[in-house]
């Protein structure tokens, strides 16, 4: 399974070596006291509702070492 920004939150959280990927840049996000209602949407969707917590850059930076995971 390839992962992406545009995988579900609760799939890359799931994943350990993507959940690391999530930690490096978003540190805390796993433990986040709402992250249970974004695990269903796409991390770029989870992304727009985050009130800027989650910029652009940021999804850029995740978004480059999910795809060199293959």
């Amino acid at each position: 399974m390839s992962f992406s920004i545009e995988s579900k939150l609760g799939d890359l959280l799931d994943n350990e070596t993507t959940k690391a990927i999530l930690e490096k840049h978003l540190p805390g996000i796993s433990s986040h006291p709402q992250i249970a209602m974004g695990k269903g949407f796409a991390l770029s969707m989870v992304a727009k509702f985050s009130g800027g917590l989650i910029t652009e850059d940021l999804l850029k930076k995740v978004g480059d070492e999910l795809a060199a995971l293959g």
